[in-house]
């Protein structure tokens, strides 16, 4: 168990450095993933529309899975339970 959830258990919780760390990781990863996805757009705008949508939709979930292990490390200070 980590000093910041020990702390927060025994009702003297501290400012963890985490939350912030990982809001800025969650950015980057949103910003990472754009720049990914618009460098694709030249090859997916000639796909047909119904291709280019289901990309579009599939690549506009796929960015979330990492955000689980981030914010129970935020949260938790681990990775895994």
């Amino acid at each position: 168990m980590s000093e910041d959830h020990q702390n927060h258990i025994q009702g003297n919780p501290q400012p963890s450095w985490r939350k912030p760390v990982g809001m800025l990781l969650i950015l980057l990863l949103i910003a990472a993933w754009t720049a990914i996805i618009v460098s694709l757009s030249p090859w997916v705008g000639t796909w047909p529309v119904l291709v280019q949508g289901i990309f579009y939709l599939v690549a506009g979930i796929v960015w979330i899975l990492p955000l689980k292990p981030l914010l129970r490390w935020m949260e938790l200070g681990t990775w895994r339970r």
